[in-house]
């Protein structure tokens, strides 16, 4: 099993550099990719910010906050990963995006460099089939945000080699992770369970069961969650959950899977949750203001 000691990040947005501030701590060198140079800086700010914030609180020394930000270099093109031992893809949900960026990024590849996806439900063999290497192929799934969140998701494609697994899986134990094995079916175990409840959450809102006051106190009261699923679902990105639903569906076929159309019409408008400042809640009042 190859040791992996230098990972390349694609995508420098809230799992990109969070899975890049990670490996960083760990003591592994990190190319972090993003076609556009400003994402790329904001990454490096919010990185410095939220190792100071661990400085502050003690779990992290001032001595190696400074090392791990020497290890991250950025690039806006793909040579950049010519050296590396894995590349993790942190893209947009989309499938053929994800798929775009594999071919291109094949070819720089050396050839016993392995490929995992961020994916939070697409599936694994179907983005390995896109690539020159399927059997180093695997889906390697954060959960945002990527530094405090100990679970990361391993999901073997058909192809996937055990090789493969036992690097990846090394490798996030030695990130301080928590890595579970995943079949590769839609959703994987967390959004397969999680997304349809949070879309029932939605669905219950617009056949009125109760608003979002309402249906966020008692689920937190009731089922003791420490957010609401409407609060959850404007902290996941309700793009995001639309995109994760409609895989569910389309890969299972159950009319239970379908999104909700109040869910489809926030995704419509635009109102996408914290990252637009606005979703279920209006997030330009302190305390944020729920929408219905």
């Amino acid at each position: 099993m190859a040791a992996i000691n230098k990972l390349g990040v694609i995508g420098a947005g809230l799992m990109g550099n969070g899975i890049a501030h990670v490996a960083a701590l760990s003591g592994i060198s990190v190319v972090l990719m993003d076609v556009q140079q400003q994402a790329l800086d904001r990454a490096l700010a919010t990185m410095a910010k939220n190792m100071d914030r661990q400085v502050s609180k003690g779990s992290v020394s001032s001595v190696d906050r400074d090392a791990a930000l020497a290890r991250i270099v950025t690039a806006t093109d793909n040579s950049a990963f010519a050296d590396c031992d894995l590349v993790i893809e942190a893209v947009t949900e989309n499938e053929e995006i994800k798929k775009k960026i594999f071919a291109s990024l094949c070819p720089v590849l050396k050839p016993d460099a392995l490929l995992a996806s961020n994916t939070s439900s697409i599936p694994i063999t179907r983005l390995a089939a896109a690539t020159d290497r399927p059997g180093c192929f695997i889906g390697m799934h954060f959960f945002n945000p990527v530094p405090m969140m100990k679970l990361v998701e391993i999901i073997r494609g058909l192809a996937t080699q055990d090789a493969t697994y036992q690097a990846v899986e090394a490798l996030a134990k030695r990130m301080g992770k928590a890595p579970v094995m995943a079949q590769d079916w839609p959703g994987f175990v967390v959004n397969r369970i999680l997304c349809p409840m949070i879309n029932e959450a939605i669905q219950a809102l617009m056949e009125g069961v109760g608003d979002v006051a309402a249906i966020d106190a008692g689920m937190k009261l009731g089922a003791n969650h420490p957010m609401g699923p409407l609060e959850l679902a404007d902290f996941v990105g309700l793009d995001t959950l639309y995109s994760v639903m409609k895989v569910l569906h389309e890969g299972l076929g159950h009319s239970k899977y379908r999104p909700s159309p109040l869910l489809a019409k926030y995704v419509e408008a635009g109102w996408y949750g914290r990252k637009s400042g606005r979703g279920f809640y209006d997030y330009s009042t302190t305390p944020p203001t729920p929408t219905r």
